[in-house]
């Protein structure tokens, strides 16, 4: 019987141990790990991490995004109608030509048209009755029990968006509410936007008077009725953002979450009184017109998000790189996208199960918004012929790119220790401390042992593919760290020049020369050391005792290590960047003083509190310069700058390989372009049946089981039934 029911049971749904659920990998429905956690930031004006991408910019759409296939990357309208040239205008307001130099031009005007017709996602804040009220803006706290997210509000609306939840989203980045990395930056730009910002504190501190701290539900700050004079809307589908001076990377910033439109009405439906006690918030719960909307939110469990009814459709490029042709990249030309339903997001606690599931079938990509999966699945494959033939059989598609991306150790410049130094014999015997260690910890060991090669250790803070990394200049040559032998080989540094150095800063053999006290640093890391993090972590360890420094472990979650980087609470971390545009702005900008994590309130994303006059000088012209000789001086001078102080040990630039399972189509390996999973296509019977040829149940134990069962239960049978035998002639023998 149940060896049939079983069967049975297989018939309906041939994969039975998938954690999906039943019949699920038949559905036009992709599935997605997230690692560890729930997203901390769904708010795009403080989502910055790619834990978070792949929410935000499917819920959320930013003016600008980049064209999916073409390389180099191309910026196109996404709810702009067209990417727009500034104009530029001097003092007067006098209108400039587009060649004038940096120094005549006092503001760049960027006036860009909304497509129209674009709605939001149905969400309840715009709920209305028919008297044309708003359904769900005057709740009290009654109303909001069993309420615990935007699904359970019954009424949902929508409206046209419009210029105006532009400028509302923008002058919203000023408020100390939200926690924008992008406020410290953008407010050196726009104009009015840093005044703005005070302006705000202040109301905000006023609207807070008669609060306690702790409150959680604050009063609706509604920004329609704060303005300033960087952004407007001159008709409903214009938006006018003036920026000071020239500064040519601002394009890139218009395809961020941060310019992502935020309508007033949900703003003003969560903050109502009762709503943060049930996480009813931008952070949990988007509001945006995005191919997707989100539809459930379990912490630390799993997050969905479905196709948005309103979504206009965009047509799938007909056009790409070279080669996108040749690998079906243009199959699906002309196509309205997003092609996929449903996207299901699991949180996976351990690496090692969620790699097993993907070889299983029940994940569609090991990981979406990252490009190291698929590093490891070549360099597996590179090692182990057995997994070679598993991988090839399976089909997996692990398509490869070199995209501007690193990962490097950085040092705390407020750090007494290891930081700038109050006095200039502290400063220079600090930097002498930093040099030393960054000559003693090999990246090109790192890279073989951890990445199999699939990598290349950093010379600077800026990677290859930018404009400014030159092969015969400082980027492919750090001679702090390295030295070049006779026949032209670049080798790294030796120990004991290091310890020399070690020496000079006061700690020879890794003991302070005054007190005779080991050298003992602390090393923030930003995942809990278990498995392939212990492996790791043991070897930091290595690398600092090469010169008798013991390094003293904090690993925490990342989420917790986000928040001591706020405070500088850390002395020497583990960090990366992604970036955001294809410009070496976006990476200088990580070592730019007013970007200073810890003096911006985490509004910076300067996490290393780096402060160097000279550099800063530098910086701030490059970064108004178009490519050319001039801005090609300034990189070259300001590479060598961060080499000298050894403000970071450059680690290592990795290969990036995307990582799909033969049924996902036009996967092509992006890290600039975010909105990416609304160009995916699933061939979801094509799944079904490999998963149910990779999963087959093994039913051979079930009878052998039901045996050893019958075998156990037959003696117990007997002795009940020879007792009850026994009981009976007992009672009839004292009945007569």
């Amino acid at each position: 019987m149940w060896a049939a029911l079983c069967l049975l049971l297989s018939a309906c749904n041939p994969v039975l141990n998938s954690p999906h659920p039943l019949g699920s990998e038949r559905e036009n429905t992709m599935f997605f790990p997230v690692l560890y956690h729930s997203p901390k930031f769904l708010d795009p004006a403080s989502s910055y991490s790619n834990e978070e991408t792949p929410f935000t910019y499917q819920a959320y759409e930013p003016l600008y995004a980049y064209h999916y296939l073409k390389r180099p990357y191309e910026l196109i309208g996404r709810t702009a109608q067209e990417v727009v040239a500034p104009q530029y205008v001097d003092k007067d307001g006098k209108a400039l030509p587009d060649a004038a130099p940096p120094q005549q031009i006092a503001e760049s005007v960027y006036e860009i048209h909304i497509k129209p017709g674009i709605l939001f996602a149905p969400h309840p804040a715009f709920a209305k009755d028919a008297q044309g009220s708003y359904v769900y803006h005057a709740l009290t706290a009654k109303d909001l029990q069993g309420k615990h997210g935007v699904p359970d509000f019954p009424q949902t609306g929508t409206r046209e968006l419009t210029a105006d939840d532009y400028v509302y989203a923008i002058r919203r980045l000023a408020t100390p509410r939200v926690i924008s990395p992008s406020y410290s930056t953008l407010a050196e730009y726009i104009v009015g936007f840093k005044e703005y910002g005070a302006r705000i504190a202040k109301v905000d501190k006023e609207l807070r008077r008669n609060l306690p701290p702790t409150q959680r539900d604050l009063p609706h700050l509604d920004f329609r009725q704060h303005a300033f004079e960087g952004v407007s809307a001159p008709d409903k589908y214009t938006l006018r953002i003036r920026v000071l001076g020239k500064y040519p990377q601002f394009k890139y910033w218009l395809a961020m979450t941060f310019f992502a439109p935020i309508p007033w009405e949900a703003e003003a439906f969560y903050a109502q009184q009762g709503m943060s006690e049930h996480n009813l918030s931008l952070n949990f719960w988007p509001a945006g017109t995005g191919p997707y909307m989100l539809t459930e939110y379990a912490t630390n469990r799993r997050h969905t998000m479905l196709r948005n009814p309103n979504y206009r459709g965009e047509p799938y490029p007909c056009e790409g790189a070279p080669g996108d042709k040749e690998k079906g990249l243009l199959d699906d030309c002309g196509k309205t996208t997003p092609f996929v339903d449903k996207l299901v997001f699991e949180i996976e606690k351990e690496s090692v199960p969620l790699h097993s599931k993907f070889k299983q079938g029940f994940y569609d990509s090991p990981a979406v918004e990252r490009l190291d999966y698929g590093t490891q699945y070549l360099t597996a494959m590179a090692d182990d012929p057995k997994k070679e033939k598993e991988y090839r059989e399976k089909g997996f598609r692990l398509p490869t790119t070199v995209e501007p991306n690193n990962w490097y150790i950085a040092f705390n410049w407020m750090d007494p220790v290891i930081g700038q130094g109050k006095t200039p014999d502290q400063a220079e015997r600090n930097r002498k401390l930093r040099q030393a260690m960054s000559i003693a910890i090999d990246w090109e060991e790192y890279v073989s042992i951890f990445m199999d090669m699939q990598g290349v250790a950093a010379q600077g803070p800026l990677p290859p593919s930018l404009f400014g990394y030159r092969l015969d200049g400082p980027s492919a040559f750090n001679a702090v760290v390295y030295r070049k032998q006779p026949d032209g080989k670049v080798v790294r540094r030796s120990i004991e020049e290091a310890k020399e150095l070690l020496a000079q800063a006061g700690y020879p053999g890794g003991r302070d020369a005054k007190t005779g006290q080991p050298l003992v640093l602390n090393f923030d890391y930003q995942l809990v050391a278990t498995g392939s993090a212990k492996a790791e972590l043991d070897w930091y360890a290595r690398q600092f005792a090469k010169l008798g420094i013991q390094m003293e472990v904090r690993a925490t979650d990342y989420n917790r290590f986000r928040d001591k980087l706020k405070k500088g609470g850390v002395q020497i971390f583990f960090s990366g960047w992604l970036a955001d545009y294809p410009d070496a702005e976006n990476f200088f900008f990580l070592l730019y003083g007013p970007n200073a994590t810890a003096i911006t309130d985490g509004n910076g994303e300067n996490n290393a509190n780096y402060q160097n006059p000279q550099f800063d000088a530098a910086f701030e012209r490059m970064k108004l310069l178009d490519d050319g000789p001039e801005k090609q001086a300034l990189i070259d001078k300001m590479i060598e700058i961060t080499q000298r102080d050894a403000v970071w040990s450059f680690g290592y630039f990795p290969t990036s390989a995307a990582a799909y399972h033969q049924w996902v189509f036009n996967g092509k390996p992006t890290q600039i372009t975010r909105n990416h999973i609304s160009y995916l296509r699933l061939d979801a019977p094509l799944r079904a049946s490999k998963m149910a040829a990779w999963n087959v149940p093994v039913w051979w134990p079930l009878p052998l089981l039901l045996l050893v069962v019958a075998a156990l239960i037959a003696p117990a049978v007997w002795l009940w039934r020879r007792r009850d035998r026994e009981t009976a002639a007992r009672t009839l023998a004292s009945v007569e």
